[in-house]
């Protein structure tokens, strides 16, 4: 069976992972028929946020324990997993992508990525193993992966397609229904709520995504 890391950035759209994506995408993996295998940093989020007022919170939070809360518990340190115990990695989108796992929310063309996550997406990607991303996560992918110059989508937005191509990324616009592949890096991106959309749309993004994504696997 078909294994997939799921890279999560905590438990909700504004500082951790969107979580109807998250959902989404282990519902499209199973229903494939693979196995998700869910991944997180264990580190401090940049930031929490009240998601019923939008205002930041003095709490802090944890992005692995939080990423448990979509996982079931069943999560792991990304820092610890081989590319060699993956068949593919898969990276919901949430701002939580760009403030955990990477600073791209922060930092722009400039963004790093965490230690934990770009040894892995680097790891698979020397393999030739498939990497997928949804939403603003294709701009760590951008970070991670200059000299690749992958080619991927955040769907229309201007500024964010322009900030990818100044890491060296190729931006291909994209509706929310539909998804992108760069058959020679093995990336399949798809916009998700980068579009002000409906779940149902945004659902058949990522199910056509993951969908490409196990082609390549085979």
């Amino acid at each position: 069976m078909v294994k997939v890391g799921v890279v999560l950035s905590g438990c909700g759209f504004l500082d951790g992972s969107e979580i109807h994506e998250a959902v989404l995408t282990l519902l499209a993996l199973d229903r494939a028929g693979a196995t998700a295998v869910c991944l997180a940093p264990d580190i401090e989020q940049k930031n929490v946020v009240n998601h019923k007022s939008g205002s930041e919170a003095e709490s802090v939070r944890n992005v692995l324990e939080e990423s448990a809360r979509i996982a079931r518990g069943k999560v792991q340190d990304v820092a610890k997993v081989q590319a060699g115990a993956l068949d593919a990695l898969v990276l919901p989108g949430g701002y939580g992508a760009a403030k955990n796992l990477c600073d791209f929310a922060s930092a722009g063309v400039k963004a790093r990525v965490d230690p934990g996550v770009l040894k892995l997406v680097r790891e698979m990607h020397a393999a030739k193993k498939p990497i997928a991303a949804w939403c603003i996560a294709p701009a760590l992918l951008a970070a991670a992966l200059k000299e690749a110059h992958v080619k991927l989508t955040i769907g229309d937005d201007a500024g964010t397609a322009q900030a990818l191509e100044g890491m060296g990324a190729r931006h291909v616009v994209c509706p929310v229904t539909e998804m992108r592949v760069d058959e020679a890096n093995r990336v399949v991106t798809t916009p998700a709520y980068m579009y002000d959309a409906r779940i149902g749309d945004v659902a058949t993004g990522i199910e056509k995504a993951v969908a490409e994504l196990l082609r390549l696997c085979r």
